[in-house]
């Protein structure tokens, strides 16, 4: 396992301790060096790296990129020096296209927070911030107009980062595509998702060409590839009448991630994309254990000369 003891992604400390990106910063300085001895090339940042950073009600934390600028500009040369390629993923309550505006305020303030982040780094335009469209909220055409409309209203600078994630509810491939062609947003590929939600019965190698024809000359693809759980997962209930909690199996849920990834279907999309060259960041529960795991299969079907 990449990870030691005690290691850390972000300083997840309570606001009353006084976390801050400095000390994130460290975490970051750490796991950067693991990740060039094991020769991984592109990275996740958590979208928790400044703590409270957009809180609304904590103003003392909203200044941490601007008190951590020489830090930053240090990080940000380590990862150009090791080749390490970044991105970022704010969570699903980041939504730019809820009817209710105080959301979509907050969403704007993260994905400004995350985009002067990523500047103060130093990074260039392949580093991008990952999202979705958010709801449908009964009226599909309306949702979609929401989002071009307030993506067309963001800053600049947000808009060079912002890519867009197919989902596995509401937002297939398709539609997706139909906002690209009123936005130019890039469409990051999610295989599993397209798997749950395909209603067009789109071919996931065509679907994932698609979306490569989306992305602007110079940058590289960004896809997620995840395997769908099987196993059962163990669910825990209160029973209402006698108050005790009980312990039972149910099916896992369509989309739902598994532990690892199934090095054959890998390979084999490996196999139908020749010509394409991506970034498959990995959604997996064993994290860099299911990576160190399929790099193995990967090898070991001779495919070697993917792995870039």
């Amino acid at each position: 396992m990449l990870s030691k003891p005690g290691m850390k992604a972000n300083d997840a400390r309570r606001w009353q301790s006084g976390p801050h990106l400095k000390v994130s910063i460290n975490y970051l300085d750490a796991i950067f060096d693991l990740l060039d001895v094991a020769g991984i090339r592109m990275y996740r940042i958590s979208s928790d790296i400044a703590p409270y950073v957009t809180h609304p009600d904590l103003p003392q934390f909203h200044r941490q990129i601007e008190e951590s600028v020489d830090e930053l500009a240090a990080l940000g040369a380590k990862a150009r020096r090791i080749n390490l390629r970044l991105s970022m993923h704010p969570s699903q309550y980041i939504v730019l296209n809820s009817p209710d505006e105080r959301i979509t305020t907050a969403a704007v303030r993260d994905f400004v927070a995350h985009t002067a982040f990523l500047d103060a780094l130093g990074t260039g335009p392949e580093a991008k911030i990952v999202t979705h469209v958010g709801g449908v909220y009964g009226d599909r055409a309306g949702a979609m107009d929401r989002f071009v409309a307030r993506y067309h209203d963001l800053p600049d600078a947000v808009r060079r980062r912002l890519v867009l994630e197919n989902d596995e509810i509401s937002w297939g491939v398709p539609d997706t595509l139909a906002i690209h062609a009123r936005t130019a947003i890039p469409i990051v590929f999610d295989i599993l998702h397209h798997r749950v939600n395909n209603p067009g019965d789109l071919d996931p190698v065509e679907a994932c060409r698609w979306c490569a024809a989306t992305w602007p000359a110079g940058q590289t693809q960004k896809i997620h590839y995840s395997s769908q759980r099987v196993a059962e997962r163990e669910v825990i209930r209160r029973d209402r009448a006698t108050k005790e909690r009980k312990t039972s199996l149910i099916a896992a849920k369509a989309g739902q991630h598994d532990d690892w990834i199934d090095p054959d279907d890998f390979t084999a999309f490996l196999r139908a994309t020749p010509d394409l060259r991506f970034d498959a960041m990995l959604e997996a529960k064993q994290k860099d254990l299911a990576l160190l795991r399929l790099r193995e299969g990967i090898l070991a079907a001779g495919l070697q000369d993917r792995i870039w």
